[in-house]
């Protein structure tokens, strides 16, 4: 799969790979709750990354092995599409 990043050069990704998300929602349990439903068993790291100035939301990442593009997108999508995220990255 070719990715074209801001510099426009195309980067190879060879799966499998380790990938990184950023979750954000307004608490640490959702995120953690969302987690469990979309990635199942599957291991995984969740780490605290940041929170907003007024406490608000709080962001978390997600570090996980995905297989290949259509795993990375499946996940991706998923995580988006839950009613408790605000924005994966």
């Amino acid at each position: 799969m070719e990715i074209i990043n801001d510099s426009k050069q195309k980067v190879e990704l060879e799966y499998p790979l380790e990938w990184s998300y950023k979750l954000i929602s307004l608490d640490k349990a959702l995120i953690q709750k969302v987690v469990h439903e979309v990635i199942l068993e599957r291991e995984h790291k969740l780490s605290h990354s940041n929170a907003s100035k007024t406490g608000k939301f709080v962001s978390m990442n997600l570090d996980l092995l995905v297989h290949n593009e259509d795993d990375r997108n499946f996940i991706f999508d998923a995580l988006k599409a839950h009613q408790d995220i605000k924005m994966v990255l």
